[in-house]
């Protein structure tokens, strides 16, 4: 496994797809959720990378889609919320869960309630279809968290619970990153392109071999075990990544006009 340059090699006239995750990814991971710094530039390099990709760049997130498009306004991308809990097309159109699925949820976050106000320094996120528990602000409460999380799913086989960085997700179950992806590839302007994801945690890797095995590239940002093929260093390089992705796209549209 290699480090990635400012752009992995592709054969020429490869039309790329670009997917990528967003908190450690495309922003470094904060304290709190609400309180990552999105740099004044990102909206501006992933319109121009989109633009010349024809629209094939998407955000793949443990977020809701709201929360990207508020950290990216006035950008709006097509976005894979809640690890693919809820999916916005290109078109716009949004794809997600019915609602005893939703209702779950929320009944999982209520049953964590009573341990967040005996710890108010754990932090409950409600998604539209899962839960997620943040214990970065007091890493000792790892496994009060697991036990909670294990507890208030323990009856409902809908879901499945992921471990993040610092975090404990209960997610729908067959829903991932990689369904995702997979999910956007079938259609315009994904279809029959080669998908590269880009990730920095865990929850990623399920991304990371969806594109390997559509015959793209999965590159992790950082250290640790993975299954993707390519690494990166941290958040800049990974802007500096998707502006070489956008030059490519735009150098290989320039020369099919030039050529036909």
């Amino acid at each position: 496994m290699s480090s990635a340059p400012i752009a992995p090699r592709m054969a020429p006239g490869v039309k790329l797809a670009i997917f990528t995750d967003f908190d450690g990814t495309l922003v470094d991971i904060a304290e709190r959720p609400e309180e990552v710094e999105v740099p004044v530039a990102l909206a501006h390099q992933l319109e121009r990378a989109a633009r010349e990709l024809d629209s094939a760049l998407a955000v793949i997130t443990g977020r809701q889609i709201e929360d990207i498009d508020h950290f990216l306004a006035p950008l709006t991308l097509p976005v894979a919320g809640a690890h693919g809990s809820q999916r916005r097309r290109v078109d716009g159109s949004i794809e997600g869960l019915d609602a005893d699925t939703l209702t779950a949820a929320e009944e999982i976050a209520g049953q964590l309630e009573s341990l967040i106000v005996d710890n108010p320094e754990l932090i409950i996120e409600r998604k539209k279809g899962a839960v997620a528990l943040h214990y970065r602000q007091a890493p000792d409460l790892e496994y009060a968290c697991r036990i909670a999380m294990e507890e208030a799913t323990y009856n409902d086989d809908r879901f499945d619970l992921i471990h993040g960085k610092m975090v404990i997700e209960a997610r729908p179950h067959g829903m991932s990153k990689g369904t995702a992806l997979k999910a956007f590839m079938q259609e315009a302007p994904f279809r029959d392109r080669t998908p590269i994801f880009i990730g920095d945690d865990v929850t990623d890797e399920d991304g990371f071999i969806a594109a390997q095995e559509l015959g793209g590239i999965g590159i992790k940002l950082g250290t640790g075990k993975t299954a993707a093929k390519m690494r990166i260093a941290d958040v800049d390089s990974v802007h500096s990544l998707i502006q070489g992705l956008g030059d490519m796209a735009a150098n290989s549209r320039e020369h099919e006009l030039q050529t036909a």
